[in-house]
């Protein structure tokens, strides 16, 4: 953009919008394929108490089930996009909102397909999967049969089914506590700039703040206003708990955490030893808070201080077009296959560049089986960051892109755990290419220090909080209820544990406990600490080796989800059950922490 006025969506250049014709030309193509739904599924609903009658009944019924997610898929997406460019438009809020209700309508229909296909004996329905005519189904149901010995009867399936909606009322009520009660509370703070307000969204950038006493008003202000509802909030955790070991008891398993992880077949030690090999390793963390310490002159270090840049940011101004040329030539270890394909998506139509009015803020990556991956951007040229941004949205583009072209749909989705991997091994690169050009000291340190809060961030603190979620799950388990008082006692030793020594902690400091979402989706963050522990190990593995440990990477995104997520890594050339990749990880954070040190002289 040439300048800092935001346009409306309709003022945007076609050139620096997403081309959504890898969708649909037009409104009323999306608006034909939306009209087969209804069609589709009478004629799922047609073999209702008959697959297990043949192989064809079954066959048919899979390819009527497969037509219709792919309609569903597409036309969600095109929706979808429509909607997250420009909020304040009617036609892509309608065009969701009929697509969220077609999804839901049709999923009602078929909830009888998983009972009665998992109710055909294994014999049966073992050697029909053999079939030549199975193979674009083989891997879809032997991941449907995997949960067969957690299934339940018909009926008991109805009742968890019939529980869905209430079991979200812990979720739903914090996000409306937090973000709308609670939300217009916060008061303000006196800045050199005027009086800001204290919100949801403002409160990191105020921690951010290089004025102490702007972080530290911020911080005790909007703790206190935590505290007056801390006993309402453990209460709804406490909710949420209970509902995740109910679900995982009426099912048979032994634990919540297995409930969590049988799914994508991941055993329970790569959980557990990740949080034993990150305590290994916490002396390296407890270093970079004593240089944090000293770079920032002060005599004690305060939990409002750790989140503000060590180093500020430096002057930039890359035009989006050189970031994508930064783009190909950082990623150029995964040859010009690669990095042509992805840097012609980003200059023709996958990605949606600029911010606009009404335009959803962020970014993300929505690839599906038909049309483009794209890629929903607000590209700055002056935040470096932002460079970053693009290639780890680029990895998940070309994860879809290489998952789609080999393999069939029902095959072709990878898990959230492999997701996080393309997109972290790209900023590995981006780092790795930036560093290594900078042509200032001041721009080295800042990559260093900006590198080593992103690898704290995903990895040491997400292993702090998935090893909360562990010790939470695991009290209730025990017979013991929650309380505000046990999860400040909780999260209050965690702190301490992990930050260290040099560390002065405030008197409701373990209420950041309380302001974590994602403890309402139990045991999700620790895919994000494993995925940058992988993507770490793979980006030194492919920039360190040859053809072969390329091509294994290129195995890795070429799996979908045809594989398990710990064999499709395997594969890669990272074992996630083995503490190794893990250990690299934070040798490697170790390493650049000594860097640091070195370049602050310190």
């Amino acid at each position: 953009m040439k300048n800092n006025t935001i346009p409306e969506r309709k003022d945007v250049p076609s050139s620096d919008k997403w081309n959504l014709s890898s969708l649909y030309n037009n409104d009323q193509e999306w608006e034909d394929d939306l009209k087969k739904i209804p069609t589709l599924t009478q004629k799922i609903l047609s073999f209702k108490g008959r697959l297990s009658e043949s192989a064809e009944n079954l066959l048919s019924a899979l390819k009527v089930l497969e037509e219709a997610e792919l309609i569903l898929e597409t036309v969600y997406n095109y929706a979808s996009l429509q909607h997250t460019s420009d909020e304040s438009d009617s036609v892509g809020k309608d065009h969701e909102g009929r697509a969220a209700m077609a999804y839901t309508e049709f999923s009602t229909a078929v909830s009888f397909f998983d009972p009665e296909l998992l109710s055909i004996p294994d014999e049966k329905i073992n050697a029909w999967i053999e079939e030549k005519d199975f193979a674009d189904y083989k891997i879809y149901l032997q991941k449907s049969l995997h949960f067969k010995p957690y299934t339940l009867s018909e009926k008991e399936e109805r009742i968890l089914s019939l529980n869905g909606q209430a079991a979200q009322t812990a979720d739903n009520a914090y996000s409306l506590l937090t973000n709308v009660d609670m939300n217009g509370e916060f008061g303000t703070i006196q800045t050199k700039d005027g009086e800001e307000q204290l919100t949801e969204s403002t409160y990191v950038m105020l921690l951010h703040n290089q004025d102490r006493n702007v972080r530290q008003a911020t911080y005790k202000k909007y703790y206190g206003k935590f505290q007056q509802y801390e006993n309402t909030i453990a209460a709804l955790y406490a909710g949420s708990v209970n509902q995740d070991i109910f679900k995982a008891k009426a099912r048979g398993y032994k634990s919540s955490l297995e409930s969590a992880l049988y799914g994508n077949k991941v055993p329970e030690k790569v959980y557990r030893n990740l949080i034993e090999t990150v305590h290994k390793n916490l002396p390296a963390l407890h270093k970079y808070y004593e240089i944090r310490r000293k770079a920032m002159g002060l005599d004690e270090l305060r939990h409002y201080d750790v989140y503000v840049p060590l180093v500020k940011s430096v002057e930039v101004n890359i035009p989006y077009e050189e970031s994508v040329e930064i783009c190909r030539k950082a990623l150029a270890p995964l040859g010009k296959e690669y990095t042509d394909r992805l840097c012609s998506g980003l200059l023709n139509g996958w990605a949606d560049r600029y911010e606009n009015k009404g335009k959803r803020s962020g970014a993300f990556s929505s690839g599906t089986y038909k049309g483009d991956p794209y890629i929903l951007l607000n590209y700055k040229p002056n935040l470096i960051r932002d460079v970053y941004t693009m290639a780890h949205e680029g990895g998940h583009s070309m994860h879809s892109w290489y998952s789609v072209h080999n393999n069939p749909f029902m095959h072709y989705n990878y898990t959230i755990f492999e997701a996080e991997v393309a997109s972290t091994f790209n900023e590995e690169l981006i780092f790795k290419y930036l560093y290594k050009t900078a042509e200032s000291e001041e721009m080295k340190r800042y990559l260093l220090a900006d590198h080593i809060d992103n690898i704290l961030a995903t990895l040491y603190r997400q292993t702090m909080f998935a090893e909360y979620e562990l010790k939470t799950h695991e009290m209730v388990e025990s017979g013991i209820p929650i309380t505000a008082e046990n999860l400040k006692q909780i999260y209050g030793d965690l702190l301490k544990l992990y930050f260290g020594p040099e560390m002065h902690f405030e008197e409701n400091s373990a209420l950041e406990a309380f302001r974590i979402p994602h403890f309402y989706n139990a045991f999700y963050v620790y895919k994000y600490a494993t995925g940058i522990s992988a993507s770490m190990a793979l980006a030194n593995r492919v920039t360190n080796g040859g053809e072969k440990e390329r091509d294994d990477y290129f195995k890795f995104l070429k799996s979908g989800g045809s594989r398990y997520p710990i064999e499709s890594l395997r594969i890669a050339g990272v074992d996630m059950e083995s503490s190794e990749p893990v250990q690299a990880a934070l040798n490697e954070f170790a390493d650049l922490v000594d860097k640091l040190g070195k370049l602050l002289k310190i």
